[in-house]
């Protein structure tokens, strides 16, 4: 058995291993809680799903054969600064587009704006993205620091290869919207019961991974995808949570800036787009590595 067929097997051994604790992570959490009789949607069982794809990402790293040469931990910041500004910029940008196009159809209205509001979301926003940057650092260690890079390691179809990271990034979520979120703070975010909610967050992660899969392949860094879950979780939880919007009930599948489906369809738009941008720069580094191989100076 040669070495690159040892270590396609071990990529697929260890992602399996990952996958499995990792969805299992919510159910033996809400386990403990039972055991211990805690009804508390903040709980151990809650600590430990949270916890769970970052111990089982730095056990398979540093003892099961990984390393941690892919996992990303170099900023690349100097040639990749572009892709920085855009994965700060992300979360803002299209949440404008779906506000002025769900403004436009009525469904979106803002309550109580004065020309205040903008300083009020800015000084809610600016106050917790410290937390928001050192909570989303171990957070993305696992997807983007992980997942991502070891199944684009496999040499799959990118967009399958990014679905497969959605898919398990969504599927780890389902235990907390079945039992650690509490239903009074879901219902800021929609209308839906939690079992048609759940299956559209599946959908609108598996579209958000296109682009952090992207910028993560662009960059070869994590930390852009840290940047970008940092802006969406102070940004937009803050629209929600402060009622700076409304969104008419029954529309919010559809309008939602958080998990609609036109933003969902926003996110799939772009990452195409940086696939594209991404293969025509991988060509054009290609002919011109030939050009200076076959025709030296």
């Amino acid at each position: 058995m040669n070495t690159e067929t040892q270590s396609y097997r071990k990529t697929i051994r260890n992602l399996g291993i990952f996958i499995l604790i990792v969805l299992a992570s919510g159910w033996l959490g809400k386990g403990v809680d039972v055991l211990m009789g805690n009804p508390s949607a903040e709980s151990l069982g809650m600590l430990l799903w949270i916890i769970m794809p970052l111990g089982v990402t730095l056990l398979l790293r540093t003892f099961a054969g990984d390393g941690w040469k892919d996992f990303g931990i170099k900023p690349n910041f100097k040639e990749n600064w572009v892709w920085y500004v855009v994965s700060i910029l992300v979360f803002p940008v299209l949440t404008a587009f779906v506000l002025i196009i769900g403004r436009s159809l009525g469904w979106i209205r803002f309550p109580n704006f004065s020309f205040n509001t903008p300083g009020l979301i800015f000084q809610a926003f600016a106050l917790v993205l410290l937390p928001q940057f050192i909570k989303n650092i171990f957070e993305e260690a696992p997807w983007r620091g992980y997942l991502a890079p070891k199944v684009y390691s496999l040499g799959l179809n990118d967009f399958v290869g990014h679905a497969i990271v959605g898919l398990v990034w969504g599927a780890w979520h389902i235990p907390y919207y079945l039992f650690f979120l509490d239903r009074a703070i879901l219902s800021n975010f929609t209308t839906l019961d939690v079992a048609v909610y759940i299956p559209l967050v599946i959908w609108v992660l598996i579209s958000w991974a296109v682009v952090y899969g992207e910028i993560r392949l662009l960059t070869n860094s994590f930390w852009p995808a840290v940047l970008m879950h940092m802006v969406e979780d102070a940004f937009l939880i803050q629209l929600f949570i402060g009622n700076y919007i409304q969104i008419r009930p029954g529309t919010d599948w559809l309008i939602s800036p958080m998990n609609g489906l036109i933003m969902s369809l926003l996110f799939l738009a772009l990452g195409i787009g940086l696939y594209q941008l991404r293969k025509r720069k991988t060509n054009v580094a290609s002919k011109g590595h030939i050009r200076t191989v076959t025709e030296p100076a």
